[in-house]
C-alpha cells in the first residue's frame, strides 16, 4: 500500500494562491502545522529543503492525507520537475521522513527534497517559508 502522507513547506501549503496548493487542499485532508528535521533555504521565490543531522535545525510545513496518493503525487512529480522523464539530477527528489505534528504524533510522510548545491543560496533560518 502507499504511503497516503505529504509534507509541504513552501508554495504548495494553505494561503497560496497556486493551481496545484489550490488542487491539494481539494484533494487532501489537512492533518496540521507539522515539522521535521532539516533546514530550508530560498532557492528563488519559492523553498528548497536539505535533511540535516542537526537536531536544532527544524523546518515547519504543513502534513496532509492525501485521498488519491498514486495519482496526486504524480501530479506533484510533475510539478517539481522529477522522477521519470527529467533530467538528473533533478531540482527536487521526493523521498518519505519522520515529521511530527504539534501535538506530539509522529509520522511518515513523502516531501520534496531539494537535490541541487545550497552554498549560494539564503537559509531561511527560522525554518518557516513564510517567516522569510
Amino acid at each position: 500500500m502507499m504511503q497516503d502522507r505529504l509534507f509541504v513547506y513552501g508554495t504548495l501549503m494553505r494561503g497560496f494562491d497556486h493551481p496545484m496548493a489550490k488542487l491539494l487542499s481539494r484533494s487532501a485532508e489537512f492533518s496540521g502545522e507539522a515539522r521535521c528535521q532539516g533546514r530550508l533555504y530560498l532557492v528563488k521565490h519559492y523553498p528548497g529543503l536539505v535533511l540535516s543531522n542537526d537536531p536544532g535545525d527544524v523546518v515547519v510545513g504543513e502534513l496532509y492525507r492525501l485521498r488519491q496518493p498514486y495519482e496526486l503525487l504524480r501530479e506533484f512529480d510533475m510539478y517539481e520537475a522529477c522522477g521519470e522523464g527529467f533530467a538528473e539530477p533533478t531540482e527536487y527528489i521526493r523521498q518519505m521522513l519522520p515529521v511530527r505534528l504539534d501535538d506530539g504524533a509522529a509520522s511518515q510522510a513523502w516531501t520534496y527534497l531539494y537535490n541541487w548545491p545550497v552554498a549560494h543560496l539564503p537559509r531561511i533560518a527560522s525554518g518557516r517559508f513564510m517567516e522569510r
